[in-house]
Formats: structure tokens, sequence, C-alpha cells
């Protein structure tokens, strides 16, 4: 079966984005967030969160991208 990249459901804090990204990638999703958050600080917050709001309208849920 083919790997898709989905926000995650059941892995989520906000819109499942990092659970899925950590989900597709194989890394830890604690790893990712913490990841996430070091790197807002020295991009001045705006451009990841705008990256992660597109990709919360975007990608599709886990029950979407099965069918």
């Amino acid at each position: 079966m083919k790997k898709r990249l989905a926000r995650s459901r059941s892995d989520r804090k906000l819109a499942g984005v990092i659970g899925g990204l950590s989900r597709y990638v194989g890394i830890d999703s604690t790893i990712l967030r913490v990841i996430f958050i070091i790197l807002l600080i020295p991009t001045g917050f705006f451009p990841l969160a705008v990256v992660y709001g597109l990709l919360a309208f975007v990608l599709p849920h886990e029950e979407e991208a099965i069918r």
C-alpha cells in the first residue's frame, strides 16, 4: 500500500497536521512538534504558521485519504 500524507485523527493537538506528517515520515510526533516550536522562534512565527494553516486546509483526514 502506498503511503499518503494526511492529517491524523488520533494523533492531534490542533489540526492533526504534525501527527500525519510524523506518520508519513516515520518520526515520533513529539519530536516533530518540538522541532516545529523551535523553528517558530527564528522564523518569526508567521511563515510556519501560514504553512501549517495551509496544510490543515489542504490535507485530507486519514479516512478520506484511504479511499
